[in-house]
């Protein structure tokens, strides 16, 4: 499992030869200007929440590569309305097993708004799970106690935690939240896409590493191998 850091809190996975892609706000942020989203591949697009900073570039990479949308059923209405039929709605706690493995659509801590300000449902996160490893994508979210519900099921290798504070969870907290989860190998988004969310990079791995934790922060374009 490959995972390509997009920038904010867009991220890529390849799973075998098939691409999932998580969030797509890429063409508006400053930090990603070095990314052509009109050469992203994707098989799949997971979304966790419906506000700009997680759904941008969602209409244009799925009407260009044919994607299916898997998001809340508010989400997939919205884009079915904007001509994007092929879509996959869950809900909170449901379980769906797709060709490259299992999604379960957990619970996250968030708004979760159209721009326009029509109803974007309740905001989530994903367990993605493939017979070779499991990812947790927090999503944008605060803490909460029903990330321990996570690890009663799955077995993470990866969990990908906000740490950009005032919006999310901050470094402090998405420390809390990696024990929640039991997961020591984390990586960080939602960060330093904006003043309210920057952070001190080194010192937020220093803080992981104290309690025998490591905190991937990719720059934009990077991979990291699960």
């Amino acid at each position: 499992m490959e995972i390509t850091f997009y920038g904010h809190a867009s991220i890529g996975i390849k799973i075998g030869e098939t691409h999932l892609l998580i969030d797509p706000f890429i063409s508006e942020n400053p930090l990603a200007s070095d990314i052509d989203i009109n050469q992203i591949k994707a098989d799949y697009i997971l979304i966790t929440t419906a506000g700009q900073d997680h759904t941008w570039d969602v209409e244009k990479i799925a009407k260009r590569t044919k994607a299916q949308i898997i998001s809340n059923f508010e989400i997939a209405r919205y884009f079915f309305n904007l001509g994007i039929e092929n879509s996959h709605p869950m809900d909170l706690g449901g379980t769906f097993n797709f060709p490259f493995g299992s999604v379960k659509m957990v619970s996250a801590l968030h708004s979760s708004t159209f721009e326009n300000g029509s109803d974007g449902g309740a905001a989530c996160g994903f367990v993605i799970k493939t017979p070779d490893k499991t990812v947790y994508i927090a999503g944008s979210t605060a803490l909460h106690f029903d990330m321990q519900l996570i690890p009663v099921r799955y077995k993470l290798d990866l969990a990908v935690l906000p740490i950009g504070g005032n919006f999310t969870m901050d470094v402090e907290d998405a420390i809390m939240a990696s024990d929640f989860v039991k997961c020591n190998k984390i990586l960080g988004y939602h960060y330093n896409t904006m003043s309210h969310i920057k952070i001190d990079k080194d010192a937020a791995v220093r803080s992981f590493k104290a309690k025998g934790k490591e905190l991937i922060l990719l720059g934009v374009g990077q991979i990291v191998v699960v």
